[in-house]
């Protein structure tokens, strides 16, 4: 390891996905600067397992940053409209779910721009994935090269010549399934974390979201028990 090993912003939802993309960065060798959002979700247990995740892996800093984005609603996770549960695979990627909320990843992005910039950081690591994505367009291959091209523009740093930004989407061509498989090679502890769209008060997962059946799903084609349902019981 360098003694001053290069920074890297690394978004950390609490989720399984957050959770090994931070492992993924920290095998590579940087310094982690992890930041969550507490943007109104209904879902705000997740922050909690964030805060778990991050002490577990190891972080230079957390940071959580708030802002209500229940002002504009118009999704499941942010107004009250009901979390759809229950739905097969193939509903599920029928058409965008109401669990989208809009702009999300654009807006949390650009709080990631705005602190590597701050940092001295060229890279943002950020957990998306194309392939259990539940139709999300913010989570497309296209929209963060879109947001990458954009974000190498926009700041006093780029200009300058003093930042060439990479966004690092090492999840992106991942099943669920290759996610766990690569996350326990890494030892990451997913009892830590936190995917469900509805928790109960406790954080018990409602095991019926569209969330926890992608989650569930991928244990199961490892052949392994997801911790987090085990912990629960």
């Amino acid at each position: 390891m360098e003694n001053n090993p290069k920074r890297a912003v690394v978004l950390l939802s609490g989720g399984l996905d957050s959770a090994t993309v931070l492992a993924i960065a920290k095998r590579e060798g940087y310094a982690l600067y992890a930041l969550s959002f507490s943007y109104g979700q209904r879902h705000a247990w997740e922050l909690e397992a964030a805060k778990r995740v991050a002490a577990s892996i190891g972080v230079a800093e957390h940071r959580t940053v708030a802002f209500d984005l229940r002002a504009f609603g118009g999704s499941a996770l942010t107004g009250d409209i009901a979390v759809p549960k229950g739905r097969t695979t193939q509903e599920m990627s029928g058409s965008i779910p109401i669990t989208y909320v809009p702009a999300r990843n654009t807006v949390f992005l650009a709080f990631a721009l705005a602190w590597a910039e701050v940092l001295g950081a060229d890279d943002i690591f950020l957990g998306v994935n194309a392939l259990d994505y539940s139709g999300y367009p913010d989570c497309r291959p296209e929209f963060i090269a879109a947001f990458e091209k954009m974000a190498n523009l926009a700041t006093k740093a780029g200009v300058e010549g003093r930042q060439a930004l990479e966004i690092h989407t090492p999840l992106i061509a991942l099943s669920k399934a290759e996610i766990i498989r690569l996350g326990r090679e890494l030892g990451v502890d997913y009892g830590l974390t936190s995917s469900c769209y509805d928790p109960s008060p406790a954080g018990v997962p409602c095991g019926q979201c569209d969330s926890c059946l992608l989650r569930q799903k991928g244990f199961h084609e490892n052949g392994i028990d997801d911790p987090l349902l085990k912990n629960s019981r």
